[in-house]
């Protein structure tokens, strides 16, 4: 990648994942600016933060300020949250498409989306399915550098309680401990490791769209600033 400074965009940037990430990117000296969409603040300023709020499930109102080189998109909800599954799908389908397609019109070349183990079009879980069929429809956008992150469970701490999830990782902790060679990638992993490997994926080639959770910990080992 050349040393121009660029202006990174990140959706979600009040999540677990999101959050981290955020101040990776603005630690990092190969960024001038970040632009967080979203509909509350992060809570703290910064001299190369740029915060757009406003409803997300209408993205296009954003398309003038939807400006940069690289798009994280981190947004992502859960069946407890948000038991509708027409809301549901309109945000873990309908925010990253939009903000691919906004990516697209406005010139953006990187675009990386936090998809999910297990993610299948042809699904019969719910869940597995509106991933799959995410990941076809920023496919479709054809921009020039998509990656798709499909970690297992992430492990850590939430600001809300999800009592399912934390049942989940404490099975994984123990699942872990047996989970090795081509099993590997159903092991729990960290919002850290996320982070730093999609800032890696973007300052450098890598010729594969889609990122398994063994992968995603392996180019994070990588990630230099």
């Amino acid at each position: 990648m050349d040393n121009k400074q660029k202006t990174a965009i990140v959706l979600g940037a009040t999540g677990l994942t999101g959050s981290i990430l955020l101040r990776l990117l603005l630690e990092d000296p190969r960024y001038a600016k970040v632009k967080v969409f979203s509909r509350s603040g992060v809570g703290y300023d910064h001299p190369r933060l740029e915060e757009y709020l406003g409803d997300l499930l209408n993205l296009q109102s954003f398309k003038s300020t939807f400006q940069g080189d690289e798009v994280y998109c981190c947004i992502g909800t859960t069946r407890a949250k948000t038991p509708d599954k027409k809301r549901y799908r309109k945000i873990d389908y309908g925010i990253p498409v939009a903000s691919a397609i906004l990516a697209k019109e406005n010139g953006i070349t990187t675009f990386q989306v936090i998809s999910a183990i297990g993610a299948n079009p042809r699904s019969r879980i719910f869940y597995s399915r509106i991933k799959g069929e995410m990941e076809a429809a920023v496919q479709e956008q054809a921009l020039p550098r998509t990656f798709f992150l499909r970690p297992a469970l992430i492990a850590g701490k939430r600001k809300e309680k999800r009592v399912g999830e934390w049942v989940g990782r404490q099975i994984m902790k123990l699942m872990n401990l047996v989970l090795v060679g081509p099993l590997d990638k159903f092991r729990s992993i960290y919002p850290e490791d996320i982070a730093r490997c999609m800032i890696w994926l973007a300052n450098n080639p890598f010729d594969r769209v889609i990122i398994r959770s063994d992968e995603i910990r392996r180019l994070a080992a990588k990630y230099k600033h």
